[in-house]
């Protein structure tokens, strides 16, 4: 039986137009999905929207809409921005579903019920943009310690979910559990400053607006922004619901994948939530850095948002998911600039993978006439060493994928095409040629279709049109094209290479494209 893998992107908030911050998110994970599937995991990944609250009642009403016109909009794009990336998601839940909604007002009557949760007054800085209310000591600078905006001081009455009674759980499950949060020094962050000092009740409901979960024995509140979020994990598996079989089979997730402004909430809210449920944690949360701009973040009024669509047009899909996968380093911030763009795409994709590709299958045409036979009966020392460093590769990538350092997965794959690239000139074929060595221009010629195959392999998680078109060009059967036959290394046998290579990669005028690039973050 295989073993499961449940992923997870956070929901996301529908205030505005989703841009390549959110993008890298899902494309993160779906590469992830597709990487566990590709090795036989029962895989299952989960997306949706975050669509209750103040803010969208606010951004609703600004534009003329009700909540619900205005969420269903944003769902309906959002879906086919995913479609557009072609993100392979098993499920989109939405926080304005039945499915959702029912179960959020049961959990919420649950905790009550169990003294969780309890009635009291709230008085503190409130944040409209984060939805989150602070302590005069959390501030910056009087302003919200997570977006640095302006907090407004409010008062209400409110339930508040009793935090501390599980605090002591929580650090005794982070001692236990040292990878939970990745990476440490995430982990390291939550545990300095939220529980170390002491977990403050958190504020768990609203009467201040009511575009939201009903609390089922006080209508007039409505259920806080986070409980009702975070849920959507377990509502989406049908968690008290006629109908639970996928809870059972995929709960608790694998991954959680998440910003590193969100992980507060999913590193200690969640887990204290489950633990009220008496549900199982999750096993892991990995909080990944931001896509900066050269001026800092992402701004409208800086005029430096880049949204995904007109570069999945203009360059293709494939080429955007490498880029924003080869440039967020694990936990880190990373940077998006035209000239990144442009250079990662003449120079990896171009340059390095699509001329090893051209360069290969000219030289099979020009020497023997497309075909290659079967694995050479001798093989020499340069030949072996290229074989074992594949295979050294093969390794490395499969550790890095399987600890999501996924930055580290293409880079070292980029290590193999400029090995087989060095190949070249270390066999020099056209001597080999012009000396009539045919054993061992075929060995070379051998070797680099097998390379490429291992290649095409290795980028099929991230990179599924180019690995496809590698394949047909090379005429590799269905059956060395998965990640099992990935180190076998004698196994290509009577194929014919294509006579007309199509060019993965064409190279791009570096000032023309820098310029198109410039003009989309005007839009």
């Amino acid at each position: 039986m295989a073993e499961k893998f449940y992923i997870t992107t956070p929901i996301y908030y529908p205030s505005g137009k989703f841009h390549i911050g959110t993008a890298y998110t899902t494309a993160l994970a779906n590469t992830i999905k597709k990487y566990k599937k590709a090795r036989g995991y029962e895989t299952y990944l989960l997306t949706g929207m975050d669509e209750h609250g103040q803010k969208i009642e606010q951004v609703a009403q600004k534009n003329g809409k009700t909540p619900q016109e205005h969420v269903d909009e944003m769902a309906e794009a959002a879906q086919k921005l995913w479609e557009l990336m072609e993100i392979e998601n098993d499920d989109f839940i939405r926080t304005t579903q039945p499915r959702h909604e029912r179960v959020v007002a049961e959990i919420f009557d649950r905790l009550m019920e169990q003294g969780d949760i309890y009635k009291s007054e709230y008085e503190g800085w409130y944040c409209m943009p984060c939805e989150t209310y602070f302590t005069e000591t959390q501030l910056v600078d009087g302003k919200c310690p997570d977006c640095g905006r302006e907090v407004k001081k409010m008062k209400e009455e409110a339930y508040f979910f009793n935090m501390k009674k599980y605090a002591g759980r929580l650090i005794q499950f982070y001692n236990d559990n040292p990878n939970f949060i990745l990476p440490e020094s995430r982990k390291n962050e939550l545990f300095n400053n939220f529980l170390k000092p002491g977990l403050e009740d958190l504020c768990v409901s609203r009467t201040s607006f009511d575009w939201g979960v009903k609390v089922k024995k006080d209508p007039k509140h409505v259920v806080y922004v986070w409980l009702d979020a975070l849920t959507n994990y377990i509502t989406a598996l049908g968690y008290l619901s006629d109908d639970d079989s996928l809870m059972k089979k995929y709960w608790p997730a694998d991954l959680h994948i998440v910003g590193k402004d969100i992980i507060r909430f999913h590193g200690i809210y969640w887990p204290i939530f489950l633990m009220a449920l008496d549900l199982p944690l999750p096993k892991q949360i990995y909080a990944h850095g931001f896509i900066m701009m050269k001026d800092g973040k992402m701004s409208k009024s800086k005029g430096n948002v880049i949204y995904p669509e007109p570069l999945i047009e203009r360059y293709g899909l494939d080429a955007f998911q490498y880029f924003l996968l080869r440039e967020m380093s694990f936990g880190q911030d990373g940077t998006f600039t035209p000239e990144g763009f442009v250079d990662r795409f003449n120079f990896d994709l171009c340059n390095d993978l699509g001329n090893l590709l051209n360069r290969t299958i000219g030289m099979i045409n020009k020497y023997f006439a497309g075909e290659i036979k079967q694995y050479p009966e001798k093989c020499s020392d340069i030949d072996k060493e290229l074989e074992q460093f594949a295979n050294g590769v093969i390794t490395q990538v499969e550790e890095y994928f399987d600890t999501y350092h996924i930055s580290n997965a293409v880079a070292e794959t980029w290590n193999l095409v400029a090995r087989t690239n060095k190949y070249i000139d270390e066999t020099t074929p056209w001597i080999l040629a012009k000396e009539d060595r045919k054993e061992e221009l075929q060995s070379v010629m051998y070797h680099l279709v097998e390379n490429l195959r291992k290649i095409a392999i290795l980028i099929k998680p991230y990179m599924t049109h180019t690995s496809e078109k590698i394949f047909a060009q090379l005429s590799i059967p269905e059956e060395l094209q998965t990640w099992d036959s990935l180190k076998e290394y004698d196994k290509i046998k009577n194929i014919t290479v294509t006579q007309t290579p199509e060019v993965l990669f064409a190279r791009l005028d570096p000032e023309v494209e820098q310029e198109a690039i410039k003009e989309m973050m005007k839009v």
